[in-house]
């Protein structure tokens, strides 16, 4: 389903408002609401929304548990870093308890930190069923996705559900949630605004599949539902 909104703020309310409901329905249903987050400034802004005054009550954020789609293979208080992002925009201000937050220790080394979180992933779920209630994602300009970049040999990975990924255009190892993983989930969110991302936004939604220039194409919920949250500017040539 693909929603488009006038503006980033009356995305980002939209958005919100779609956290909110998936939360309270997954925490009805199961008793909890396990959410994957997405770096990045797009979804600062949500995040910073959510633990405002206007939705902080909205949900029971005892039984939330937070993971991450990707993390830059940084210390957690290296400015780059998802979990410091988060941490200052959403833990924080809810006083978030440590251990509904699971982040990518990458204090070790990124093959460890990848079989490590895949590990606690298992853990988390009953064996076989690894089904996150909302995943958020977003698309670079590239049409990458978590830490799924063009030309990676992760694009191919059909059994790990966490890889490290050498990304040679930042130099930079990073540790991502696989395209299996993420196609497992309730609920997968894309968050994109901006007429920088136009381009991508087609690709991935029109183009032909071409996954090794546009990863993003390898989305697709294998039981779940697919959203994508668009401004008119990433829309533009839908």
């Amino acid at each position: 389903m693909i929603k488009i909104y006038d503006t980033p703020d009356l995305l980002i309310t939209a958005l919100a408002d779609f956290v909110v409901q998936t939360a309270k329905d997954s925490i009805q249903l199961r008793g909890k609401f396990d959410f994957v987050l997405s770096g990045g400034s797009s979804p600062k802004r949500l995040y910073e929304l959510l633990a405002s005054d206007s939705h902080r009550e909205l949900i029971d954020w005892s039984r939330v548990c937070f993971f991450f789609g990707d993390e830059r293979n940084v210390p957690h208080d290296h400015p780059d870093s998802n979990y410091l992002m988060v941490t200052r925009a959403l833990f924080q201000p809810l006083t978030i308890a440590d251990k509904q937050i699971f982040p990518i220790n990458t204090a070790k080394m990124p093959t460890q930190a990848a079989t490590d979180y895949e590990q606690l992933v298992r853990n988390h779920f009953e064996p076989g069923h690894y089904g996150f209630d909302l995943i958020l994602l977003g698309l670079g300009d590239n049409s990458h996705t978590a830490s799924l970049f063009p030309h990676t040999a992760v694009l191919h990975e059909q059994h790990a559900l966490v890889k490290e990924v050498f990304v040679p255009e930042v130099n930079m190892y990073r540790i991502t949630l696989t395209a299996p993983l993420i196609n497992a989930g309730r609920n997968v969110a894309f968050l994109v605004y901006g007429a920088s991302k136009a381009e991508a936004v087609y690709h991935i939604i029109k183009g032909e599949r071409n996954i090794e220039s546009h990863p993003a194409q390898l989305i697709k919920p294998s039981s779940g539902k697919l959203m994508w949250f668009l401004d008119q500017e990433a829309a533009k040539k839908l």
